[in-house]
C-alpha cells in the first residue's frame, strides 16, 4: 500500500520560508516522479510543482517559479519542497503526490496523494 506522509506545514510571516517533506513508502520511490500540489480554502487544487525520478527535471508553476524549489532524496525516500519569499496567496494545503505509471514526462494522472500539510502566511 503507498503512503505519502507530509511534514513541515506551519505558520510563518510573509517573506519568510518553510521546508516540506513528504516521506514515501510501498512504492519503489527512486523510478517514480513526485509533485507537490496546494489546494487553498474555496480553490481547486493546483500543481505547484514536479520532480524526475533522478532529480534532473523539475517543473513549477508560474506562481511559485523563482521562489520554490523541488528536490528529493532516493535514499530517504523522501520528496521536498523549499518554500522561500512566502506569501499570503502562498496559504494552503499542501499535498504530495505521485503518479502509477513511470517514466512519462510531464506527468498527466497522479493516482496517489498524502493527507496535506497546512501553510499559513501572515501579511
Amino acid at each position: 500500500q503507498v503512503q505519502l506522509v507530509e511534514s513541515g506545514g506551519g505558520l510563518v510571516q510573509a517573506g519568510g520560508s518553510l521546508r516540506l517533506s513528504c516521506a514515501a513508502s510501498g512504492l519503489p520511490f527512486s523510478i517514480h516522479a513526485m509533485g507537490w500540489f496546494r489546494q487553498a480554502p474555496g480553490k481547486e487544487r493546483e500543481f505547484v510543482a514536479a520532480i524526475s525520478r533522478s532529480g534532473g527535471t523539475t517543473s513549477y508553476a508560474d506562481s511559485v517559479k523563482g521562489r520554490f524549489t523541488i528536490s528529493r532524496d532516493n535514499a530517504l525516500n523522501t520528496v521536498y519542497l523549499h518554500m522561500n519569499t512566502l506569501k499570503p496567496d502562498d496559504t494552503a494545503n499542501y499535498y504530495c503526490a505521485a503518479p502509477n505509471r513511470v517514466g512519462d514526462w510531464p506527468i498527466r494522472i497522479w493516482d496517489y496523494w498524502g493527507q496535506g500539510t497546512q501553510v499559513t502566511v501572515s501579511s
